[in-house]
């Protein structure tokens, strides 16, 4: 049954009342006033409810009432009241998308106390009972739910299972033989650099790729979208195309043909910018970015190993290990020179690109100049080598980094796993290494459409810490055009936050969900007051102001996010084998 005649039959004197407005300012009244007599009866104790339904109603009303007021609708751009309005014929216009009411058919139903959230779920009987015995009984009860937690875990295959690895071993000897290597070439990086898997025809003697994985190659390649997998990731990828297992790896490197023609069509726009985050109006100096006083970035190589699809520095990067994509060193120079003049900066994230890419040499004398800076006490590399090119941490490279790490400076390595399936035998080896020298090393993660599923995440949190890596960012993947394929709804990576990690350990559940504002900085998701849901579009994609982090201190502009709509994201799921029942609370996370 469509959303809105759900919605006309659970409210009917609404509906009608609705209905027998002759303008949007009159439909909007109605609802808030029906929102405003929702909560009342539960705040004064004129009627019951349970303490979690009554949390409920007060979010989805407050919600509601932001969604439908009069600065909603000027700062979203966007009027759910008059979508509503064209819906039961008070006015005409677009009509609203099926996603539009299905999100307000779930907040109406929530403001009434009428979620079903807890339809069906029995309290815990340990409530019932006292000392001891509730102990054990408690006991048997998280037992239940740590058992079917393992069992979604274990849904995911790891690289470090035998069955992994054994894949990985074939998938080695085909990439070998495609590349016409040697065993002895596979562990060099300079081999691995040199033998960047370029075009579809390559990658496809190793694996089988789709047609419109084909399709998307030979397309980027034709129009100067980068392109490049290294041997060994190229060899994580299972040989089949049915993606049921390195869906996120293949998804990593290999863009749709969706993407390539946005991409090629943003930079055939001459008033387009693709830099997304507005990294050139933080930048004081070129190959430096800085948004937070004590910390700043340093871009001296904007090239990778291989490129990732969603990458949001893709307006930089031209290709896989590009030529000349070493910065000037009178840029270089410069750059330092300005570290070297702002004594309150005490930390310094290096990234590009991926700096461990450079030579040696280079990395030496890039760690060697913050090395002679007093005031720069810690220095973050952050690099893809551990996920993509493990083999890249020789002996050679680690004695630099331990050079530096004796100069008194803390040094922590920064790296990108997004998937189980990437952490693999190798990974791990680099990593104790690293660990060995006493660096941190830590985890960065895209929250995107190839790793969100049910307990996907804490799978990959697990597989992680398996190997001495803690998780550090769970990164929301902005709005940026191009890369929407990828996109999840805000609300699916609080339910995640809430639900999944929450039934993990605690050193398990040690990143932090933020959502990276163009211009402005990291926005905490889980720290509600820093976003508002603001405004529900047409489409049905919530619209939130987030305020930067600096709103007690001085004033700063907020920044609006118009999301995607929930509705699509579980059909999306759907299509991919999920039920979409199993994320049926995700509409009461804003």
């Amino acid at each position: 049954m469509p959303a809105l005649q759900q919605w006309m039959e659970t409210f009917p004197e609404l509906a009608t009342q609705v209905r027998r407005q002759r303008s949007i300012g009159g439909v909007r009244k109605v609802l808030l006033g029906f929102l405003s007599r929702q909560e009342a009866p539960y705040r004064y104790g004129r009627q019951e409810i349970s303490p979690l339904e009554y949390y409920l109603v007060r979010a989805c009303v407050q919600n509601l009432k932001s969604i439908f007021s009069l600065r909603g609708e000027r700062v979203s751009g966007s009027s759910a009241a008059r979508s509503v309005a064209v819906s039961m014929g008070v006015c005409t216009g677009p009509q609203p998308s099926e996603a539009f009411w299905q999100d307000l058919y779930h907040l109406f139903l929530g403001a009434a106390g009428r979620s079903k959230v807890y339809e069906g779920v029995k309290s815990p009987a340990f409530l019932k009972l006292t000392g001891r015995d509730a102990g054990r009984v408690r006991s048997r009860e998280l037992d239940r739910l740590a058992r079917s937690v393992r069992g979604m875990i274990d849904r995911y295959p790891h690289g470090l299972s035998p069955q992994a690895v054994a894949r990985r071993r074939a998938s080695r000897r085909r990439v070998l033989h495609a590349l016409d290597g040697s065993s002895a070439d596979w562990s060099s990086y300079r081999w691995q650099l040199k033998h960047i898997i370029r075009e579809a025809g390559v990658l496809g003697r190793i694996i089988s790729l789709t047609p419109s994985e084909r399709e998307a190659i030979n397309m980027a390649r034709q129009k100067g979208i980068p392109f490049g997998v290294t041997p060994y990731y190229a060899s994580l990828m299972d040989q089949a195309p049915h993606r049921k297992r390195d869906h996120a790896v293949r998804a990593q490197v290999i863009p749709t043909p969706e993407y390539v023609r946005l991409m090629s069509e943003a930079r055939a726009c001459a008033s387009g910018s693709l830099d997304f985050m507005g990294e050139t109006d933080t930048s004081p100096v070129d190959l430096v970015t800085r948004r937070y006083p004590q910390i700043a970035i340093f871009k001296p190589f904007n090239t990778c190993a291989q490129i990732c699809v969603y990458c949001q520095r893709n307006w930089e990067i031209r290709d896989a290990m590009q030529s000349g994509s070493l910065a000037p060193a009178s840029a270089i120079h410069k750059a330092m020179a300005w570290f070297r003049n702002h004594k309150f900066v005490e930390e310094v994230l290096i990234t590009g690109g991926d700096p461990l890419m450079l030579p040696d040499y280079a990395v030496s004398q890039l760690l060697g100049e913050f090395a002679r800076m007093p005031h720069i006490r810690r220095v973050r590399i952050g690099t893809r080598a551990p996920v993509v090119l493990p083999m890249r941490f020789t002996p050679t490279l680690l004695r630099i980094l331990a050079r530096f790490a004796r100069a008194g400076q803390r040094l922590a390595i920064v790296t990108h796993f997004e998937h189980p399936y990437e952490v693999t035998p190798e990974a791990a080896e680099a990593v104790r290494r690293l660990r060995s020298l006493g660096f941190d090393v830590y985890n960065q993660q895209v929250f995107t459409l190839e790793n969100s599923r049910r307990f996907e995440t804490s799978a990959l949190r697990f597989a992680l810490k398996r190997i001495g890596v803690d998780p550090y960012y769970t990164f929301f993947p902005k709005g940026k055009e191009e890369t929407r394929s990828f996109h999840v709804p805000i609300a699916r990576i609080l339910q995640e936050r809430k639900e999944e990690a929450r039934l993990t350990p605690g050193d398990v559940r040690t990143d932090e969900p933020v959502f990276n504002l163009p211009r402005l900085g990291k926005n905490h998701l889980r720290a509600g007051q820093d976003h508002h849901l603001i405004g529900l579009a047409h489409d049905g994609s919530r619209v939130y102001e987030f305020l930067p982090w600096e709103k007690n201190l001085y004033p700063s502009p907020t920044y609006v996010h118009r999301d995607l709509p929930i509705l699509n994201y579980l059909q999306r799921l759907q299509e991919r084998g999920e039920d979409p029942a199993d994320y049926r609370t995700i509409w009461y996370y804003f």
